[in-house]
């Protein structure tokens, strides 16, 4: 991603997190809608740059996401990686969700909530355990 002015207001309103993190929930976000199927086209995203309802994840959703799109991009660095950024537990994606949300930068609907972000399971263990390097077949 390129740097976004928009992005960096974000990120002078609540310096708890680094730039990066809010990149890296965007970044996790689409990978968790194609996971998903529910990943906008570009005629969708015209009409309705908002997104649809059908493009939609929630909260439990997008830390699923999170964390397997986290091991896929940093591996066992994952946690690592985020801690430096200033995530430290589930609840902080909230905190960076909703603030991308009163940015204008994200949608939500009325169900949505920081809530769903709070103590949804412990992040250090999700981003270390049962990780395995998966290795492509060398012919």
């Amino acid at each position: 991603m390129s740097f976004n002015i928009k992005l960096a207001e974000v990120v002078r309103g609540d310096p708890r997190y680094a730039y990066e993190a809010y990149e890296f929930i965007f970044q996790a976000l689409q990978f968790t809608q194609k996971k998903l199927g529910r990943e906008p086209d570009l005629k969708s995203l015209q009409a309705h740059p908002a997104g649809e309802p059908q493009h939609h994840v929630s909260g439990r959703e997008l830390l699923e996401g999170v964390r397997h799109f986290a091991l896929h991009e940093f591996g066992l660095m994952a946690r690592t990686v985020l801690h430096m950024w200033g995530i430290r537990k589930t609840a902080d994606f909230g905190e960076i969700v909703f603030n991308l949300i009163d940015a204008g930068l994200m949608s939500r609907t009325p169900d949505d909530s920081k809530a769903d972000f709070h103590d949804v399971f412990d992040l250090d263990q999700a981003l270390v355990e049962g990780y395995q390097i998966q290795l492509d077949e060398v012919r």
